[in-house]
């Protein structure tokens, strides 16, 4: 029996997330891309919301809206600037006040940015056991304040914008690229979950991977890849890439070896949750000549992906991103649409412990980073609360009708309070 495996037995029973209850959260966008060149700006979520300057405010709104938990990230490449060398000053501040108005954290320890100093980023020697590091820091930092943990958001996403598209750094392209950071974001997500169990025997694992559905007979890659590459990243880090894969032949093929094999399932890890990102208006596609147009799929793809994710895993699911842009009124229908489908499910026997509506307020669209025009430009309406540039240059945060049908759905479910 791994040590992963007894540590699972021990604190199972006191998982929060595992009460019966339904838990409702919130996440704010949380994207890091510091490295600029040419023709690409800097990309900084925090720093274009201006949440940096309101997060005490920002988290005091999700409080309000009566979310039971708050997937929040840190941001990697400034809490440590130099290699061992950390800044906790605001981290510190932030960690405080949620524990002061009693708001749960899942930290998202990555989501997408490496440090300034990680020279070719994902792809450094020392990428993994770096991660790895600053997660058991900030593990043993806050133990007790700060308990639950995503390694890494997004890995499949992660790999395709910076292993197969050459959209971020390290700016790789083709299968051969997509393997190639799969590999490297999957060996720093075990070794994040082994450092951070180390610091913390009783911390919590929530993963977190983008759904992908495709309609129409047109994909860039054979459909049968394509199905089986979402798993990828959770089929790689609980050691179940065995000789019978599906994808084993696809990871020879672009220079993964016995020994990756092996590695992987000596080390094998398991969260405790299994996370979903969902979105009704484009987590489904179509290819129509060579260009992905998105398609709309409602609460049938929401199913469907929740019904593959449960069936292969065994594991208690949460969504742990949906939203959706538009209309406030287009917002608050889909809230209502996704809870119901959310709860019939649960009456059918799926073991669905979390609900978060992600972003919890305005994001910048990405595409701004390789654009000249000022961040309004590019804003994004999807969440709870809409951000608003007053002649002061400052964003004001507008509650929508979303925030209070939100607050209106966690106050009447409230279930125990978390401990």
């Amino acid at each position: 029996m791994s040590a992963d495996t007894t540590r699972k037995d021990a604190v199972s029973a006191q998982h929060w997330m595992n009460d019966g209850s339904l838990h409702f959260g919130v996440g704010i966008e949380d994207t890091f891309v510091p490295q600029e060149r040419i023709g690409q700006r800097r990309l900084d979520e925090y720093e274009l919301t201006q949440h940096y300057e309101h997060w005490r405010e920002d988290l005091g709104l999700a409080a309000e809206a009566g979310a039971q938990f708050l997937r929040w990230g840190i941001p990697w490449f400034l809490v440590e600037p130099r290699p061992g060398e950390f800044d906790w000053r605001w981290l510190d501040e932030v960690a405080a006040y949620t524990q002061e108005i009693g708001l749960r954290v899942v930290v998202d320890l990555m989501h997408y940015g490496t440090p300034m100093w990680l020279e070719n980023q994902f792809l450094n020697a020392s990428y993994p056991e770096r991660i790895a590091s600053y997660a058991h820091h900030v593990a043993a930092r806050y133990k007790g304040v700060w308990d639950d943990f995503t390694p890494l958001n997004e890995p499949v996403i992660n790999a395709q914008y910076c292993g197969e598209t050459a959209t971020w750094p390290p700016y790789l392209s083709g299968q051969d690229g997509f393997v190639k950071l799969m590999i490297a974001l999957s060996r720093g997500m075990v070794r994040t979950q082994q450092r951070i169990l180390e610091a913390n025997p009783a911390a919590r694992i929530v993963s977190v991977d983008a759904g992908f559905r495709w309609e129409g007979d047109e994909t860039p890659l054979p459909l049968e890849i394509l199905l089986e590459r979402r798993f990828l990243s959770l089929d790689l880090t609980m050691g179940r890439v065995d000789e019978n894969h599906p994808l084993r032949e696809y990871l020879v093929e672009h220079g993964v070896t016995d020994a990756d094999f092996g590695w992987f399932q000596t080390n094998a890890v398991k969260p405790d949750v299994v996370g979903v990102n969902y979105y009704p208006g484009f987590t489904t596609v179509r290819y129509v000549d060579g260009v992905t147009v998105p398609v709309e799929a409602g609460t049938i793809g929401l199913r469907d992906l929740l019904t593959l994710y449960s069936e292969r895993y065994q594991l208690p699911l949460a969504v742990t991103e949906t939203s959706r842009g538009g209309s406030v009124q287009s917002r608050v229908d889909w809230l209502g649409e996704s809870v119901a489908e959310i709860d019939a499910l649960r009456a059918e026997g799926m073991p669905l412990v979390g609900y978060t509506w992600f972003p919890f307020f305005t994001l910048v669209d990405w595409l701004w980073r390789n654009d000249l025009t000022t961040p309004d430009e590019w804003f994004i309406h999807m969440g709870l609360i809409d951000l608003h540039r007053g002649a002061d240059r400052v964003l004001e945060r507008r509650k929508t009708e979303a925030f209070g049908r939100f607050q209106e759905l966690t106050n009447s479910r409230r279930g125990p309070t978390p401990v």
